[in-house]
C-alpha cells in the first residue's frame, strides 16, 4: 500500500491500536489517539508507560486502524522518536503536545490548565515516521 494513501485513510480518524516490542520480542498493545501531522503520526504517552519504555529500547512500532465496520484497516510501520517529557509550557515537548491535541479535538478551553496537566502527567510525544503500509481500503 502506498504511504501517502494510508497517511489519508489515518486522517479520517485519530484512534487506533500502537505496537512496540517488549523486552522477550513479544508484541506490547495500546489503545491510542493519534494526528497526522506533517507526514508523521504524533502520540501523547506518559514517561512511565510500558510503550514509552519499549520505545526508548527499540523505536520499531507499528499502527493500527481500523474502520467502524472492522474490515477496512491500515497498519503503518515505522522508526518512532520520542520528544522530551515536558517541564515547562514554553518547552518544545508541550508545544508539540498542544498540536497533537488541537489536530485531534480542536481549541482547548484553557491552555494553561492543559500545559500543567501535561507537566503534571509527565507526557511526551511519540513521532512515527511511516517507512512501510499495508491493508484493505475501501470507504469509511
Amino acid at each position: 500500500m502506498d504511504l501517502d494513501a494510508a497517511l489519508d485513510y489515518l486522517r479520517s480518524g485519530s484512534k487506533g491500536v500502537l505496537a512496540t516490542l517488549k523486552k522477550d520480542g513479544r508484541p506490547q498493545l495500546s489503545n491510542i489517539v493519534y494526528a497526522v501531522i506533517d507526514g508523521e503520526i504524533r502520540i501523547s504517552v506518559t514517561a512511565g508507560r510500558a510503550k514509552t519504555a519499549n520505545l526508548r529500547r527499540d523505536p520499531r512500532a507499528s499502527l493500527h486502524v481500523t474502520s467502524a465496520d472492522f474490515w477496512t484497516y491500515v497498519v503503518v510501520d515505522g522508526d518512532t522518536e520520542l520528544s522530551d517529557v515536558t517541564t515547562h509550557p514554553a518547552d518544545a515537548a508541550a508545544e508539540m503536545l498542544r498540536g497533537t491535541y488541537r489536530a485531534i479535538s480542536g481549541e482547548h478551553p484553557d491552555w494553561g490548565e492543559f500545559d500543567h496537566a501535561m507537566i503534571d502527567q509527565g507526557r511526551l510525544v511519540v513521532r512515527l515516521r511511516p517507512v512501510h503500509a499495508y491493508g484493505t481500503v475501501r470507504s469509511r
